[in-house]
This record gives C-alpha cells, structure tokens and sequence, in this order.
C-alpha cells in the first residue's frame, strides 16, 4: 500500500479553522488568558502552559476521575493527566479524604510520622530497593541521587541518553551535536545553563551498547541517570537484552544506575524495574505517587546507604544540597500512602494495561486504513503515536520524526471534540477512572482528523 502524503496547504487550512473554533467555544478562557497578560509572566503560571495547542490555554473550573470541565462548560476526556501527575485519575476519594485528615491534623512539622515508615515498606516492596527518602518533585530526586552518586564515587561525570529528559536536572540537558556522536552541547531551549554541560555530562543513544561502554570506560562517570524506557520524545522500547548487558558494563565501571521511574511507573505498580527485573543502584519515582499532592522518593540499595552513610557526619547532615525544610512533609506522605495502597494497586493497572491496548489498537488501525507512515508505541498503560514508519530506537530517531505543526493540528483537533494529549508529544494515559468509551471517543476523533488530512 503506498503511504499518503500529508499537503502542507491543506494542513495549515485545517489548522487555521480549528484555531477559529476553539476560540470562538472558549470566550471566558480567552478573557482569563487577556486577565493574566497584567500579573502572569506569558499569561500562564508556567511558561511551559503556552505549548497547549490553541492561541491561549483552556482554563479549567473542576475535574474527576478521567474528566474534567473548563469555564467555558465544556466537559473533556482527560488523556494527558498532569503528563502522569494525575495517572491516579483526578482527586480519587480516598487520597481526598486522607489529605483532609491530614490538614486538619498538621501539614508540615520537619518531624516524621508512621506514615513514612508505611510509604518506604511498600516502596522497598514494590521495587526491592532498601532504603528511601523524600522529596517534594523528581526532579530534585533526581537532583539527590546524582549528588550521591558523586560523592560515593567520587567522580564527576553523569551519562544520560540523547532527548531524554529528567525534569529540571541541569546536567540532563545536554545532546549530541555532531554526526560522529562525540561531542555533547547544550540541548536547544535550555535557559541560562550554569556551566556548558560538556563539563558535567556523558551523551550516548538508547540502545547502542557500544557507545555505552565507550562512555563508561573512561572511568570518570558517576552515575547513569536513566528512564528505563524513555517517554519524553516518544516512547522508545530498549531492545532485547538491553538492560541486563548495560547493567553489567555499569557495574563493571564502577558507575552507579539511577533508574527514573516518573512517566516508566505505567508499566506496572512497580514500574519497568518490577516488570523487567532490572536492578539499579537508586531508583525515582514522582509525580502521580501522591496523586497530585507534591512529592517524590528516591530509593536505593543496602551497598549504595552504606556507602553514603559513611560519608555523612551528623553535623553536617543539614547542609550537603540535598534536603529542602518541605520535603518528607506530613501531607505528602499522608498522600502517598493513601495513594499506593488504594489507588495504584494491581488491580488498577489490571483495568488500565488494556485500555492503553485499546487505544493503540484504533490508533493503529486508522493509521493503516489511512495509509499514514505513522507508528504507535505503547508501554504499560501509556501509548503515544510518532510521524514515522517504524518505531524509532533512540531519541535522536525520534526527535527527527517530529512535526511540530501536524502535532499542534491533531491536538487542538481533538481538543475541540473534548479529548485532551499531552501537548509536548502526542501521549495518552489511562488512569482506574479512563473506560472504553472514552478511548473509543479518541479513536472516532483520530479517524475524523487523519481523514480529513488525507482525502
């Protein structure tokens, strides 16, 4: 079958009536949005609300479960969920009533409670990793298990794949800048960078092994900071046998494994690092384990808490860039407690895993019907679908398949229906509150757009 070529023309028409659309359903958004130019930097709480497909962001009034409802009135299927914030479903009753026992009872006191102690048997449970702490983002996780990998080894150096992405970690917003794969430089977009990340930063490809032992073997690399599947520019699967040789290299280099499990926890209540058997040395996990409430955790191994433990001196355990007086708070921990034995269980993941099947399946089905050379990916209960042929094996790959355009058209497409993505890709998730009808709605939805596209 030969594959059909989307007319740029004809896209940019499209587009232009849908953004006619959206404005003219969304009048009391459009009026908050002018509101804010006057105290908001942008017109958004964060610059990064600007990406939402349409000229302004659609501002929200409620939301439950899979849905939520806008100012306008306009009720939606929620698909992004907080880009996993929110794989819980929005403000599930029991983590509501947990929190408002919690406030009631004290918010944050720099003292902790028996909830903590419940939260890291369940993580060690779940991940097998002995020892946890917390903190307020992953991305400050994240920000912690590299300082302690540094300190343990006393080495420098970080190695992160190209396009990953780990929140706001400086060191992880470097690329590959050349053709010969040697020479790493700020990634584009990113804001005032203290140092050239070259000086802090080892970048290879997903999936190329010998890149990975060429950056290990030079014996200055601390850690790996690495999402076992990466889900920030399309989801990219690692091959066969992957983890299990890249593990050893690290081990044999002496580089410690951090595996950040923020978006990877999709695949099961103890992530990739449960479902594949991997075995990293620290491991990350935010966003949705408080089920919106902010926090994160960090894990790690009996060897790596010994080895740190001989470093710190109580003296000095208040003072080292890791901490932060609101981390370990009593309202988040109440939170993910409620959240890990009630709402990300087994038996969510048992209604969500086929949802997200589903979902692949229709979108699957249209892009063959359609004779698009578009693929979808799916991990756990996460799918995204890319504009190429086949599944692109690193970041590199699937950075050159993006269509910023064809993105924004789809979205804003599905938008105006009342289906909401996640605007930096085109992922869904389900969350125990998505159903059938719900994916089914996205699927009409990417028929109509995709046929319009190419008839």
């Amino acid at each position: 079958m030969s594959m059909a070529v989307i007319d740029r023309r004809k896209l940019e028409r499209l587009h232009a009536r849908e953004t006619q659309r959206f404005i003219t359903d969304h009048p009391r958004s459009a009026e908050l949005y002018a509101r804010a130019q006057s105290s908001l930097l942008g017109g958004v709480p964060m610059n990064w609300m600007k990406k939402w497909a349409g000229p302004f962001p659609v501002f929200v009034q409620g939301a439950q479960g899979a849905h939520f409802t806008d100012v306008d009135g306009r009720d939606y299927i929620d698909l992004c969920l907080g880009d996993t914030g929110a794989m819980t479903g929005h403000s599930p009753a029991i983590v509501v009533d947990a929190v408002a026992r919690r406030v009631r009872e004290g918010i944050t006191l720099m003292l902790p409670t028996e909830d903590s102690i419940w939260v890291g048997e369940e993580l060690r449970r779940r991940f097998g990793l002995r020892y946890w702490q917390f903190t307020l983002t992953a991305t400050d996780a994240n920000r912690f298990a590299i300082r302690i990998a540094r300190e343990i080894t006393q080495r420098s150096k970080i190695l992160v794949f190209n396009y990953c992405y780990h929140g706001t970690v400086d060191e992880s917003f470097a690329t590959i800048i050349d053709a010969a794969g040697s020479t790493v430089g700020p990634r584009r977009g990113n804001i005032g960078p203290p140092v050239n990340p070259a000086e802090t930063t080892r970048v290879v490809e997903f999936n190329d092994l010998n890149a990975w032992e060429a950056a290990l073997k030079q014996n200055d690399v601390a850690c790996v900071l690495a999402e076992p599947a990466m889900t920030n520019v399309g989801i990219i699967l690692p091959d066969d046998g992957y983890w299990r040789a890249a593990s050893e290299l690290a081990r044999r280099y002496g580089s410690l494994l951090i595996a950040d499990e923020t978006h990877t926890i999709c695949a099961g209540p103890g992530g990739c690092t449960r479902e594949w058997d991997l075995h990293p040395d620290l491991l990350v996990f935010g966003k949705p384990i408080g089920s919106g409430i902010p926090g994160a955790t960090y894990g790690c191994t009996e060897e790596v808490a010994q080895r740190i433990s001989a470093r710190i001196h109580l003296e000095d355990c208040d003072v080292g860039g890791i901490g932060g007086t609101l981390a370990g708070n009593a309202l988040s921990l109440a939170a993910m407690r409620a959240t890990l034995e009630h709402v990300l269980t087994p038996a969510a993941f048992e209604h969500m895993i086929p949802l997200a099947v589903r979902f692949t399946e229709g979108v699957a089905g249209q892009i063959r019907s359609g004779g698009l050379p578009w693929n979808v990916t799916r991990l756990g209960c996460r799918a995204e679908y890319t504009f190429t042929q086949h599944s692109p094996r690193n970041g590199a790959e699937s950075y050159a398949a993006s269509d910023f355009e064809l993105e924004r058209f789809l979205h804003l497409y599905a938008l105006n229906r009342g289906v909401l993505l996640t605007p930096f890709h085109s992922m869904a998730l389900m969350c125990p509150a998505t159903t059938e009808d719900d994916i089914d709605a996205h699927t009409k939805i990417f028929a109509e757009a995709t046929g319009e596209l190419v008839s």
